[in-house]
């Protein structure tokens, strides 16, 4: 059966990463934040890289919240000589470790297939598997960018050139795993969302994204827009946060909602200061019907996760229960 068109499926009003349940009280006891996720007004789950495979059954055995997408690599797993598969890169110029990358990325469509999940988000690898250097001047510089404004706007230039001079080898590498693993979704009636990035050296740019995309349909791959991923590349002034909906908002299949405080995402809405109104606009041009995943960190507070899912339902980017 072929997989559901995302631009015309009615999504649930938003699911709740298990990135937040990575915390003492519910890491052995999953069942209990499903409960409390339904609770706080949450109609899904999204299971993410950090949940190993009994902590994914433990996710698939509880009927109360429907499982929505799954982050892709999970489960969470440790190969013997590369280690955490999370950490291996799609978009390796080594065969072996982009190979081992997407046979992980198979056991996530698979576990997708297995839960119901519509979606697979999708981290397509980097250029390189450290951050760049002019990155890391431009993050050293952030909260002085103002006073140093010539040195700031040269850095953003330099890093700029510094990604594109590196990128051309591991951008055919993504293509390659990118391929290998819709394939396999298209099989699975699975939708992979690839996902805007946090670091300037990761994959893709919007433009890449636009190539990259291109011989897919929308039912088989499109477009992951994280809210804090895309707002920090904003901030640093390597990636216009604009260009990624001018681009890409009609492949729009999932949302990762989040606020940023500074360049500190994974924050509640509410915590931060994302302009969701904004977003939201962009959101009603593009594909409304996304799914949406609220990606909190499990440092973040019950009332804080609840207040930021009210939050965005009065901003109109989430559909109220």
């Amino acid at each position: 059966m072929p997989p559901t068109n995302p631009a015309t499926r009615t999504p649930p009003g938003a699911a709740l990463s298990t990135m937040w349940a990575m915390q003492p009280r519910f890491e052995r006891d999953l069942h209990a934040f499903m409960e409390r996720a339904a609770a706080l007004g949450y109609s899904g789950v999204e299971i993410n890289h950090s949940m190993d495979a009994a902590q994914a059954g433990a996710i698939l055995g509880y009927r109360g919240l429907p499982t929505t997408s799954v982050h892709a690599p999970a489960p969470l797993e440790r190969h013997p000589s590369k280690g955490w598969n999370r950490e291996l890169n799609l978009a390796s110029t080594d065969e072996a470790e982009r190979a081992l990358s997407v046979e992980y990325h198979l056991r996530s469509i698979a576990l997708a297939a297995q839960a119901g999940a519509s979606v697979v988000a999708v981290h397509l690898g980097g250029v390189g598997a450290r951050l760049l250097d002019g990155e890391r001047r431009l993050r050293s510089m952030y909260e002085r960018r103002d006073v140093m404004r010539d040195e700031w706007e040269r850095t953003i230039d330099a890093t700029v050139r510094e990604r594109a001079e590196k990128a051309a080898p591991w951008l055919a590498s993504a293509a390659r795993s990118l391929a290998e693993i819709a394939e396999a979704a298209s099989r699975a009636g699975v939708t992979l969302a690839i996902e805007t990035r946090l670091h300037y050296h990761e994959i893709p740019l919007p433009q890449e994204l636009a190539t990259l995309l291109a011989p897919y349909p929308v039912t088989v791959a499109g477009y992951l827009h994280d809210v804090g991923h895309a707002e920090v590349h904003h901030r640093l002034g390597v990636t216009d946060r604009g260009a990624w909906w001018d681009l890409l908002g009609d492949r729009l299949v999932l949302l990762h909602l989040h606020d940023v405080r500074g360049l500190t995402d994974h924050r509640a809405p509410g915590n931060g200061d994302v302009d969701f109104a904004w977003l939201a606009e962009r959101i009603r041009g593009a594909n409304p019907s996304a799914l949406r995943t609220f990606e909190i960190d499990q440092h973040e507070s019950d009332e804080d996760v609840a207040s930021g899912l009210r939050l965005l339902v009065d901003a109109g980017i989430v559909v109220g229960e």
